[in-house]
């Protein structure tokens, strides 16, 4: 019997903690630009080069987490038949947390026994385990540390359905996921569907981000014959399979480095990818035809890339991901014409194929063994009907609310009324007033009254917006607020001097940090140090204490070559933020750059953790390895401490 309950699952938490108040104007180092994509086809280059935003605005960051952890509990969703139970993390982007298979008891993905944010996604915080649903734009979605809107209803075959869905900011669209078991259903069934309301096309982007256990004897197989390889050198490569090196990558524990491979699905094959142990037994990801693109993301053997995977879960632990996407590569945006509406159907499963076969060295006869097992277990046609079928109840209203997202559909609803727009096309998918909170206030008095409130200029602004739809409204007020937002929408669409102007007309109003903040990241992003060193020690003055401004007016100082003024503003902090590990780096940093490489030594001694080091960052080990040079011989061995190798790729050294 199929059923949908709400329940609670207590895990070891580092709560995400609050956003970072000062907006992402530009985009730092970008994991995913692409340097050289010479040997890549016509379509994929063009794809590659499009639709790539500035920055995650109007989104904030999500980087107020530490590495304390404590035992909080965690509302969930489960899905349940005879045969499989899904766990769906409600607050946590709908994140699928479990996926038991129950006749045998064996856990299908891999499910993190902690729940510890870790700086991987667009918006900085980002969960390891699971599968992790990814809209918008390239990289872990904006959505993956939020709660969405999540609802029951009824297929008309009487089985539960959990729906979630939300506005997504970067492109003005809709996504809603629907999550089912039927009664005899061997497989969860996911239908996806994607609604552009807008009047114009739109760079689109998804992917399914399905993370598996690792083993030794764990083989990952996807019907092609060749993949794309993307690595942290940002070079696009296409490769044999499964041993392009002479390393038969398809088995993930004996690759050195940690790298992206897009297996290159030949036209008309069916969409599908699995990992499959010892005894040909695993998880099976299949789809319909729009999810096009199927991936393999490993971490390597490297000291690095097994530190990372203790990083984001506990010790003993390993895993992979297996993913699928609308385009070939996670490297390119797609895009969805006016109006459009694209749908399509994910199936999970347990997988059991013949283990001689899947693991013998004939390639193509393992992925052929696997392929026949899941016609065996889904075959294709039951797949298609199942999207078919769906189609008639994608917009049937919900019967119960479970959860509520973010108040942005709400707006978007009341900004269409405003300006005569039909709303946005999605019955099934309500946005409630109810929903509108602080966030939004703001924009509902632009919208309603024509007025936008200043509020107390020592306090950040709450939110921010990079449609063009609100820079009529907001240049029809005359204030510092207004003009700080007009800045920030000429900034997002690349007109500089526009922004540059609309932010000294704020300060024109009212001096204030967040003003002479964003003149300063304006500055730095295009090399006017000195411009930018002027700007930020104006917003220290009136913002003296806001650490991330502190430590991002750092990094411009280093930059410039004032290393004692940063120690000196790293001194006037409080005690408890003198402790954060990023304010250490930084003090440790500065301190080298001053010529006190015994002051660096000593905190480096001591011990630096940074809660949220980005992927593919190099900070700890570029740091040891400069004092290393700076002090030697007093500077200690050549081998770098494990707590400091966070290195992507093994070839990466001293520098």
């Amino acid at each position: 019997m199929s059923e949908l309950r709400l329940a609670t699952l207590t895990l070891p938490t580092a709560p995400v903690g609050p956003v970072n108040p000062l907006p992402p104007l530009f985009t730092g180092v970008d994991a995913h630009q692409v340097e050289d994509a010479d040997e890549a086809d016509e379509e994929m280059r063009r794809n590659i080069g499009y639709g790539r935003v500035p920055s995650v605005l109007p989104y904030l960051v999500q980087d107020g987490y530490t590495r304390e952890r404590a035992p909080a509990d965690h509302p969930v969703a489960v899905l349940e038949n005879d045969t499989l139970r899904a766990v769906f993390l409600l607050a946590a982007g709908g994140r699928l947390q479990s996926l038991v298979h129950k006749p045998t008891g064996r856990e299908l993905l891999f499910r993190n026994p902690v729940f510890q944010p870790a700086n991987l996604a667009l918006r900085g915080a980002w969960l390891a385990g699971g599968v992790e649903w990814n809209i918008g734009t390239i990289g872990h979605t904006p959505t993956t540390c939020e709660p969405l809107h999540a609802a029951r209803l009824t297929r008309p075959d009487g089985t539960p359905v959990l729906r979630m869905w939300e506005y997504e900011r970067i492109r003005g669209v809709v996504f809603q996921i629907d999550a089912c078991l039927p009664d005899d259903s061997p497989v969860l069934l996911v239908h996806v569907r994607i609604t552009n309301p807008r009047e114009h096309t739109v760079p689109m982007y998804w992917w399914s981000n399905i993370a598996v256990p690792e083993a030794p004897d764990v083989r990952v197989l996807a019907p092609a014959d060749a993949a794309w390889q993307f690595s942290y050198d940002r070079r696009v490569r296409r490769v044999a399979l499964p041993a392009p090196d002479g390393t038969d990558l398809s088995r993930t524990t004996l690759a050195r480095d940690a790298a992206d491979y897009f297996f290159d699905l030949p036209a008309g094959r069916r969409r599908w990818v699995t990992a499959l142990d010892g005894s040909g037994r695993g998880l099976v990801q299949a789809s319909t035809e729009r999810l096009r693109g199927r991936k393999l993301f490993l971490w390597g053997r490297g000291e690095g890339g097994r530190h990372w995977q203790e990083w984001l879960a506990e010790p003993g632990l390993a895993y992979l991901e297996i993913q699928a996407g609308l385009a070939r590569t996670q490297l390119e945006h797609l895009p969805m014409p006016a109006g459009a509406r694209w749908a399509w159907t994910e199936a999970y499963g347990l997988l059991e194929a013949d283990p001689a076969a899947v693991h013998g060295e004939d390639w193509t006869a393992a992925r052929d063994a696997a392929e026949h097992a899941l016609d065996v277990l889904l075959p294709q046609h039951l797949l298609d009907a199942e999207l078919e079928a769906a189609a008639d109840w994608a917009d049937r209203a919900p019967e119960e609310i479970l959860q509520t997202g973010s108040g942005w559909g709400a707006l978007e609803q009341h900004r269409r009324a405003r300006v005569g727009q039909d709303p946005l096309p999605t019955p099934g998918t309500p946005f409630p007033d109810r929903t509108l909170g602080p966030e939004q206030q703001p924009w509902l008095e632009l919208l309603t009254h024509g007025t936008l409130t200043p509020g107390d200029p020592d306090r950040p602004p709450v939110s921010y917006q990079t449609d063009p739809a609100w820079t009529p409204p907001l240049a029809a007020v005359d204030n510092w607020l207004a003009h700080l937002h007009l800045g920030t929408l000429h900034a997002r669409a690349g007109d500089h001097d526009a922004a540059r102007a609309a932010w000294r007309r704020s300060l024109e109003h009212r001096p204030t940090a967040w003003a002479w903040r964003s003149l300063a990241a304006l500055a730095a992003h295009t090399d006017r140090l000195d411009d930018a060193v002027h700007a930020y020690r104006r917003a220290l003055d009136l913002a003296p204490a806001l650490l991330p401004l502190v430590l991002e007016s750092a990094a411009v100082l280093l930059r410039a070559g004032h290393p004692g003024e940063v120690l000196d503003r790293l001194d006037a902090l409080a005690p408890a933020d003198r402790a954060a590990g990023r304010v250490r780096w930084t003090e440790a940093r500065a301190a080298l750059d001053s010529g006190d490489p015994e002051r660096c030594g000593r905190l480096l001694r001591e011990g630096i953790e940074l809660a949220d080091l980005r992927e593919g960052e190099g900070s700890l080990h570029e740091l040891w390895f400069a004092h290393r040079r700076a002090a030697a011989p007093a500077g200690g061995g050549a081998e770098l401490p494990r707590a400091y190798d966070f290195r992507m790729l093994a070839a990466e050294g001293a520098g």
